[in-house]
């Protein structure tokens, strides 16, 4: 292993959620569907919880500037959306949030939001699920969250370990479950989402990079959070993004990141229309403005430059200390001093074929 694959390999554990914050999230989520289960009042509609979330995704990362990890729960329903309006069907909750999470919980557009000292939770309720095989494929996601890396490996089901040994696993089912609705209070109305279409299309993604295109995006989205504004895109619109950018078959994290960032500039000058998985009619840029695009477009533009610029530097304490200037201090510093006159030449367009890889 080279000094710049380990460098990378210290970057991705610096920038992933610590032991101590999945403790956290797991207690935080665990109580809340444990507490959810025994209410005598919403155990008689609440059908299932399951995760969804860059959580669930494995594409978290620690947050910044003393803010919260989050995680993300899907509480599905008997509620039937024709007779009960999305407003009605959060206030079934209230009780429950009082008696629970009095003065930690507020009612956002799709969603429930509750802070506490030491995680943030997001519910996210559903309509009443009409297809049975759907129903227990939830099902098998909230025993599957509750299962130990043991026991699930001693399953049947499809799954891998990508490279960090985090798991991600599918169920052996031959077609993603079809949209769930959830309510939107501000346009009054009950919306098609898919997040478990989402979560299979990542596994398949992440199995069809070499298990290196989750390092891509949490790479990525900490060099957005580094840049700051434009505010948008973040979050799932930016690793929708990056997913519809990188490549197969790569064969490092550096290398998906520099064809990332130059696919982006050379085929997505202009504000694209990205069809959500499971719901391809939704766009996932909807709610990103023109000049907000334009602006992170030039944000791409800087970073893909910089980012060519590290990979094809061939001193590899030089090249080190360029992916630092496009990461920051959660990069490592080269353990050897760069060369003072390396022979970099600034490249005057983007290079379409990378080859094999060096670093990362």
């Amino acid at each position: 292993m080279t000094e710049a694959k380990q460098h990378f390999k210290d970057f991705l554990t610096n920038i992933r959620l610590s032991k101590n914050q999945i403790n956290d999230l797991a207690t935080g989520h665990k109580t809340l569907r444990n507490r959810l289960s025994d209410d005598e009042e919403l155990s008689k509609i609440v059908q299932t919880t399951f995760l969804q979330g860059s959580y669930k995704r494995n594409t978290a990362i620690k947050p910044k500037n003393g803010k919260r990890s989050d995680v993300d729960i899907i509480v599905v329903t008997n509620i039937n959306p024709d007779e009960v309006t999305p407003q009605e069907a959060m206030d079934l909750f209230v009780p429950f949030l009082d008696k629970h999470y009095e003065g930690k919980w507020e009612f956002n557009s799709r969603s429930i939001g509750i802070s506490l000292s030491y995680v943030d939770l997001d519910l996210v309720l559903t309509a009443e699920i009409n297809d049975i095989t759907d129903l227990n494929y939830m099902k098998s996601e909230e025993k599957n969250a509750q299962n130990s890396l043991e026991k699930i490996l001693k399953q049947d089901n499809l799954f891998f370990l990508n490279s960090s040994n985090d798991l991600l696993f599918k169920d052996n089912k031959s077609k993603d479950p079809d949209p769930i609705l959830i309510p939107d209070r501000e346009n009054e109305i009950w919306e098609e989402t898919n997040p478990l279409a989402q979560i299979n299309w990542t596994i398949d993604k992440n199995r069809d990079c070499n298990t290196h295109y989750i390092n891509v995006v949490k790479a990525l989205k900490w060099w957005k959070r580094l840049n700051p504004s434009p505010k948008y895109p973040k979050g799932y619109p930016i690793e929708h993004f990056i997913g519809v950018t990188c490549p197969d078959n790569i064969n490092s994290v550096a290398e998906g990141v520099v064809k990332v960032l130059e696919e982006i500039v050379t085929n997505y000058e202009d504000k694209p229309f990205l069809n959500d998985h499971g719901v391809p009619a939704h766009d996932v840029f909807e709610r990103i403005s023109d000049d907000d695009y334009a602006e992170f477009y030039d944000l791409v533009e800087n970073a893909a430059e910089q980012a060519r610029k590290a990979f094809d530097e061939p001193d590899n304490s030089t090249s080190i200390s360029y992916w630092r200037e496009l990461f920051g201090n959660e990069f490592p510093s080269p353990t050897v001093p760069p060369k003072q006159n390396n022979n970099f030449t600034e490249r005057k367009s983007l290079t379409k074929d990378i080859g094999s890889a060096r670093f990362g």
